[in-house]
């Protein structure tokens, strides 16, 4: 692999299709498969992410928000996408650029029910979404008769799927909660197949659902986290590769003297005589300030050194005494050793935001292809 000279995010699609290709193997052979490649495909770059899962013939892609659907369509892929969270402002252009959405409540059936018209469609596919049980988006069972007589007769809008999100899929302690969820929407799915005259497909499983639920895979599952190299279960995230390594290299090597501080607010003083080197990334980079002061460490030529002081905009310092390295050394924040799940435990958070939240202006490179 090639060495970093500035920081870099390095995204290897032959480790997103290994993790694409392990996913499906888990799956029947007729089950459909979404990718969900919202926030920039986890922080990487999800035009290229997308063009590769193009190739490898996934059914379904996810975005959160319109501006994410258009920028796919933009890079010229063709594949289906269901925008998730869709706002009114957006339904002209995700009509224009064939882009289906969630409709999750009264509010939004009846504004793109009323863009459709406006804009003479005849069966546009939309998605309705419903909430079992994590109460964040979702029409209610009862809101059933109120959907089906609002779409009776219409011919602007066809519903393709019904959906749900399962709440704690990956928790075993909430396996009771999580089977109610998975009965309530088969309950919902057979009445809404009843009272409508739509032929719909169905989903309910994330990432953590395939692994842990896969009677319930219905007719397409949804993966985000584990396309990216994690399961929220550590020994099937050994059969997973982790796509993004972020790499940076030491700006300067600074000899501490015993007593002297490191960074802002003076929050790291030596014991003694050390060796710290400044690296060029920073919260703006999306390495919080949660992560230093000795609670994270960072791999310099293979071997851990520690975030020392505050995390700075734009600078971290790591300790490097008794390491061998030299200005302009190669460090990897996280990749495989430390992996992006083990980085972000030690500042009590999770893969998920770690990933999504690596800045912009970190280069991208791609690898693996």
């Amino acid at each position: 692999m090639p060495k970093a000279s500035e920081t870099t995010l390095e995204i290897d699609l032959g480790a997103l299709e290994h993790n694409f290709d392990y996913l499906k193997s888990r799956l029947e052979s007729s089950t459909k498969f979404l990718a969900v490649v919202k926030a920039f495909g986890y922080g990487g770059d999800a035009e290229r992410i997308a063009r590769k899962l193009e190739t490898l013939m996934v059914d379904y892609f996810a975005v959160a928000y319109g501006s994410e659907g258009v920028g796919l369509r933009n890079a010229g892929i063709n594949t289906p996408i269901i925008v998730l969270h869709p706002q009114p402002v957006n339904f002209d252009i995700l009509i224009d650029r064939c882009l289906e959405p969630c409709l999750y409540s009264a509010r939004i059936l009846k504004k793109f029910l009323k863009a459709a018209v406006e804009k003479g469609q005849k069966s546009y596919p939309v998605h309705v979404k419903f909430n079992t049980g994590l109460n964040r988006l979702g029409f209610w069972e009862n809101d059933i008769d109120f959907i089906a007589e609002r779409l009776e007769g219409r011919e602007e809008l066809k519903v393709v799927s019904l959906f749900s999100h399962l709440a704690a899929s990956e928790d075993e302690k909430e396996r009771g909660f999580t089977l109610n969820q998975i009965e309530n929407f088969k309950k919902i799915s057979r009445e809404f197949d009843e009272k409508s005259h739509f032929e719909t497909f169905k989903h309910i499983l994330n990432t953590s659902g395939i692994i842990n639920y896969p009677e319930a895979q219905f007719d397409m599952v949804r993966s985000g986290i584990g396309l990216y190299g994690f399961s929220n279960d550590p020994e099937i995230d050994k059969q997973l590769k982790p796509v993004v390594t972020l790499k940076t290299v030491i700006s300067q090597i600074h000899r501490i003297e015993p007593n002297e501080s490191v960074g802002y607010n003076r929050k790291f003083t030596s014991d003694g005589y050390r060796i710290t080197a400044t690296l060029p990334i920073g919260h703006a980079d999306g390495i919080g300030r949660q992560y230093g002061n000795g609670k994270t460490h960072v791999s310099v030529n293979g071997k851990k050194a520690l975030i020392i002081g505050n995390v700075c905009m734009d600078m971290i310092m790591i300790d490097i005494t008794g390491l061998d390295c030299k200005e302009g050394d190669e460090v990897v924040v996280f990749g495989k050793h430390p992996s992006a799940e083990d980085f972000a435990t030690t500042a009590n958070t999770i893969s998920y935001e770690l990933l999504a939240g690596i800045s912009q202006r970190a280069r991208r490179v791609i690898i693996g292809d």
